[in-house]
């Protein structure tokens, strides 16, 4: 079954940190740009990062630039999301896709997209 499952997500105190992974089954993730966007509650979703296929550039948005990293483990078919000094307004349920856009472009836009992770930060 081709399919992207995330995982990681849970609840830490602002300023703590969290690696959210993204897990391929049925192909290779390293063929293609892959994506993190999330959606704030009560709010739209909105794009965070991405990753170029083989070796391609990373982008995220100014929201997360120097806070958050987004890296691949092609051994384990798998993109993570490094998340450090969290903060309140991070909270979200964030999502992997494929492929990447720069802000969140519609679910019919994605080839595959995964459930999605709960993450909350509060004190």
């Amino acid at each position: 079954q081709v399919q992207l499952v995330e995982s990681g997500g849970g609840l830490v105190q602002p300023g703590g940190s969290l690696r959210l992974s993204c897990v391929g089954s049925g192909f290779t993730l390293d063929d293609y740009d892959i994506g993190w966007f999330r959606q704030p509650p009560g709010k739209g979703r909105e794009g965070v990062s991405c990753i170029g296929g083989r070796g391609g550039r990373t982008y995220s948005v100014d929201s997360v630039k120097g806070r958050f990293t987004i890296s691949r483990d092609n051994a384990k078919n798998a993109v993570y999301l490094q998340m450090n000094n969290l903060k309140p307004e991070d909270t979200a349920v964030y999502y992997c896709a494929i492929p990447c856009y720069s802000n969140y472009a519609g679910d019919s836009a994605y080839d595959y997209l995964g459930q999605g992770t709960q993450v909350t930060v509060s004190s």
